[in-house]
């Protein structure tokens, strides 16, 4: 089943999903709704019969033009309570999210697709990430001053997003960087530590970034270093590569 009203676009799901509050079961489904309300990456719209926590009306409302007139809810399970984490529509003006509940993603300990847990928000289905192992000869360079230089880069394509190239650290003037307080997730990817580069007495804040223990589908960046082609010059095989 596909729905759409405006940029707001509803399919049904095929996976199980749960969501576990206070370290417990506050909902369990295999028929979720996956909705983009924004064209980025989707949300899940559970059953209302699928969740097992309490939902207790807030008495306040948020209006969408595509979705139509919310009712916030405050989520209960024994005695934990998470505030106004809860959506749901009466009357929606997509008859689809009719008799489902929109739970923030943040304001639950964890989430998972079947029993793998899944972090920052649900993965889209439309979203492929392939890294692939490469020869190919990949120099970065800033202000003339070469970064890095490598034969053995892991190119990784993620949809609609341009190539990375992760080189071992080993081709990466590491003697340059040093670990920032930046942590990023990602539902692909997992988590990131970033670095700072010193350079000619400036220094590029997060200018590069590591997966040290990635998600299983991205495991060959495990521990290699990216410098984004935007903020550096990106040479693979002699062409400069362009800037995102």
């Amino acid at each position: 089943m596909t729905d759409t009203r405006g940029r707001v676009r509803v399919e049904t799901g095929v996976k199980r999903v749960r969501a576990y509050l206070g370290g417990r079961l506050a909902a369990d489904t295999t028929r979720p709704l996956l909705v983009w309300e924004s064209p980025h990456y989707p949300t899940y719209y559970l059953p209302r019969a699928d969740v097992a926590a309490d939902l207790e009306p807030t008495g306040a409302t948020e209006r969408s033009p595509s979705r139509g007139s919310a009712e916030v809810c405050d989520v209960r399970l024994g005695e934990t309570l998470a505030p106004g984490a809860a959506l749901r529509y009466p009357e929606p003006a997509l008859e689809a999210l009719r008799g489902h509940v929109r739970l923030d993603w943040a304001a639950m300990d964890a989430w998972f697709e079947e029993d793998e847990e899944v972090f920052v928000h649900p993965r889209d289905p439309y979203v492929r990430v392939d890294a692939l192992r490469s020869t190919r000869h990949v120099v970065v360079a800033l202000d003339g001053e070469v970064l890095a230089d490598s034969r053995a880069p892991v190119i990784l394509y993620e949809t609609g997003l341009p190539p990375r190239h992760y080189l071992p650290a080993t081709d990466v003037r590491l003697d340059l960087l040093s670990p920032s307080e930046t942590v990023t997730h990602c539902p692909y990817k997992g988590s990131t530590r970033y670095f700072d580069l010193h350079l000619g007495g400036r220094v590029e804040r997060d200018l590069a970034w590591s997966y040290p223990t990635p998600l299983p589908e991205s495991r060959l960046i495990a521990g290699l270093v990216c410098l984004p082609a935007e903020r550096v010059d990106l040479t693979v095989d002699g062409t400069v590569e362009p800037a995102g």
